[in-house]
C-alpha cells in the first residue's frame, strides 16, 4: 500500500501547488489595498502590491508560504497611527512567509509598541524593506523552532522613546539571521535587540550618526551563541548608552554556550567615554578577532571565563586610524593606515561556522564580495580590493553561485527575470529577484531573460 499512497500524496501536492493564485493589489487593481486580500489568500499565494502610497491600511495575515512583495519600487504602508489588533501594521501569523519591497512607516498602538510587522509565526524572511517612524520597526515574541532572516532592508526613527522600543525588537526565537542592513537613529532604544539564541549579525551598518540618540547599537540581552562580523558599528556624541555592543546584560538565560565571537568589525565611538563591547562575567567566551576600535572608551567592560584577542587595532583618535572620510562615515581604509594587513586567521566558532568574512557592507543595505589577496585587513573593509561599489559596463551582468543561490548583479535594478531550460520549458521566473534558489535547477545549460529599470531586456546563456 506504500506506493498507492505516496502516489496520492504527490497528486495532492501538485494540486495544491497549482492552485496557488498570484493576486494583484494597486490602485488600478480590483483590489486596492493589501488588507482586501489578507483575508482571501491561501497557503503558497503571492500578493504583488504595485508601487506607491497606501494609507491607514493595516490588516492580519495568517495564511502560511505567502510571498508579500512591492512591484515597481516601494509598496509604502502609511498606517496615521493606526494598528491592526493593537499592534502592527501588517501582523504575520502565518509559517515560512517573505516580505519584500514594503516600506512601513507611523504605527502607534495603546502600548507603545506599534510596529511595522508584528511576528506571530515561524521562519519569516523580510528583504528589501523600509521601517521608520514606527513604535518598533519590527518586533517578535518568542517562537520556536523559529528562524528569522531579515537582510537587505534598512530601519531608521523607530522607537515610542521610552527606552523599551526599538529599530528591531527580536523576542526568544532560535535562530536570527540579521545581515546587509542598515539601522540607525532609532529613537532611544537600540538598533537591535535581540534574544535570540542564536544570532548571526553579518555586514550590516549600525550608527547613531551626528544626530542620533540611540543606546546600544547591537544588544544581546541574553546570550547565547552570537557571531558578530563585518559590520560597522558607530556611536555619536548624543548616543544614550555607554558602550556600543551588548551580551548577557540582562541574564545569560539563552542555552549555553555564551559565545561572543566579535570578528572583523568597525567601531567607532565618537563619545569620549564608555566601552565598545561589555559582557556578562559569566560569559563562557570572548573571542575578538581583527577588529578595529576608534575613539574614546575602553574595549572591554566584564569579566569573561575565556578570553581570546588578537588581531584588533585600537586608535583613541579616529582620524589616527586611517580612514577614507570619517566625517561621512566612510571607514574603508587609507593607503598608510597600520590596519592593512594587521588581521589573523580566526578559525572557526564552536558550531562550526567560518570566522572568516567573505563579505563588505555597502552602503545603503547592500555586500559585495570581499577580496583578500594574503594577510587579511583589521576591520569591516579590505583595503584596494574592495571599493565599496559595483561598477558595470552598460551591458555587463555578473552571476555567481553564492552557496544555495545564485546572484545577478547589473548596473541598474533588476526588474523581473525568467530563466528557461534549452529545451524551452521554464524553471524561474520572478519579480524584483535578489536571490534565486539553485533547488530546482539541474546542473546545465540556461537562457536567462533579464528586464531592467530602464526598460532595456537582456538575455545570457549560463551554466550550472
Amino acid at each position: 500500500m506504500k506506493k498507492p499512497l505516496l502516489f496520492l500524496a504527490s497528486i495532492f501536492l501538485t494540486f495544491t501547488l497549482c492552485r496557488a493564485t498570484v493576486w494583484q493589489v494597486g490602485p488600478s487593481q480590483a483590489y486596492t489595498l493589501p488588507s482586501q486580500v489578507s483575508t482571501l489568500v491561501q497557503n503558497g499565494d503571492t500578493v504583488n502590491i504595485d508601487a506607491g502610497n497606501y494609507q491607514s491600511d493595516v490588516c492580519r495575515w495568517t495564511a502560511s508560504n505567502l510571498l508579500l512583495r512591492g512591484i515597481g519600487g516601494y509598496a509604502h504602508l502609511e498606517s496615521n497611527g493606526l494598528s491592526w489588533g493593537d499592534k502592527a501594521i501588517w501582523v504575520i501569523q502565518g509559517n515560512n512567509v517573505t516580505v519584500e519591497w514594503i516600506e512601513f512607516s507611523e504605527c502607534t498602538s495603546t502600548s507603545q509598541n506599534g510596529a511595522g510587522i508584528r511576528g506571530e509565526g515561524l521562519n519569516l524572511t523580510v528583504r528589501n524593506c523600509y521601517f521608520h517612524n514606527n513604535e518598533n520597526g519590527i518586533l517578535i515574541g518568542a517562537y520556536s523552532p523559529c528562524k528569522y532572516v531579515i537582510e537587505y532592508s534598512e530601519f531608521a526613527y523607530n522607537g515610542f522613546g521610552d527606552g523599551y522600543s526599538h529599530n528591531l525588537y527580536i523576542g526568544n526565537i532560535d535562530t536570527l539571521i540579521f545581515r546587509y542592513n542598515y539601522s540607525h537613529h532609532c529613537n532611544i532604544g537600540q538598533e537591535l535587540k535581540s534574544r535570540a539564541k542564536v544570532n548571526y549579525i553579518l555586514y550590516n551598518r549600525f550608527s547613531n550618526e551626528s544626530s542620533g540618540n540611540a543606546s546600544r547599537e547591537i544588544d544581546l540581552p541574553n546570550g547565547g551563541m552570537a557571531i558578530v562580523m563585518g559590520n560597522i558599528i558607530q556611536q555619536g556624541v548624543n548616543g544614550t548608552n555607554s558602550n556600543l555592543v551588548g551580551y548577557g546584560m540582562e541574564g545569560l538565560s539563552n542555552p549555553a554556550p555564551h559565545n561572543l565571537y566579535l570578528i572583523n568589525n568597525t567601531l567607532v565611538n565618537e563619545k569620549t567615554v564608555g566601552s565598545f563591547v561589555a559582557v556578562n562575567s559569566g560569559t563562557n567566551l570572548y573571542k575578538g578577532y581583527n577588529n578595529i576600535f576608534a575613539g574614546g572608551g575602553s574595549l572591554l567592560s566584564g569579566a569573561p571565563q575565556t578570553l581570546d584577542t588578537s588581531g584588533n587595532k585600537y586608535y583613541s583618535l579616529i582620524g589616527s586610524a586611517g580612514f577614507v572620510n570619517s566625517g561621512a562615515y566612510d571607514y574603508r581604509l587609507l593607503s598608510g593606515s597600520t590596519a592593512i594587513n594587521a588581521g589573523v586567521a580566526a578559525g572557526s566558532a564552536s558550531n562550526g561556522y567560518s570566522l572568516t568574512p567573505v563579505y563588505e557592507y555597502v552602503h545603503p543595505a547592500g555586500r559585495i564580495i570581499r577580496g583578500l589577496i594574503s594577510t587579511i585587513d583589521a576591520g569591516a573593509h579590505e583595503f584596494g580590493l574592495s571599493t565599496g561599489e559595483q561598477s558595470f559596463a552598460e551591458d555587463e551582468i555578473v552571476f555567481f553561485k553564492d552557496g544555495q543561490h545564485l546572484v545577478i548583479m547589473a548596473g541598474e535594478q533588476i526588474n523581473h527575470v525568467s530563466i528557461y531550460a534549452l529545451s524551452g520549458a521554464m524553471a524561474y521566473r520572478s519579480a524584483y529577484p535578489s536571490l534565486i534558489p539553485l533547488t530546482g535547477l539541474r546542473s546545465g545549460i540556461y537562457i536567462v531573460y533579464l528586464e531592467l529599470e530602464s526598460g532595456r531586456k537582456l538575455s545570457r546563456k549560463i551554466f550550472l
